[in-house]
């Protein structure tokens, strides 16, 4: 199964690569294939690859939901080992 996730670019550099933030965690991602994006721009990233531009509107509502997601799992999630 392929997983593509909303993620805000950061900042790009010039070689068509770029820093985006998915919900905090930033990942450098390959910005070629969209290089009319900009720094703000909410992109769709697979594989390492931005490859459609969102609405941020859009964006948003799909990272509420990854939110809403990891709420409701995280009673399930086994303990940390202790220290």
């Amino acid at each position: 199964m392929c997983l593509a996730v909303p993620a805000r670019i950061m900042s790009i550099d010039g070689d068509g690569r770029g820093i985006v933030d998915l919900d905090g965690v930033r990942h450098q991602a390959c910005l070629d294939l969209l290089p009319e994006t900009r720094i703000g721009d909410y992109v769709i990233v697979h594989a390492g690859f931005a490859i459609s531009v969102l609405d941020p509107e859009e964006a948003e509502a799909t990272l509420a939901l990854f939110r809403e997601l990891n709420e409701i799992n995280s009673p399930f999630r086994a303990d940390p080992p202790p220290s």
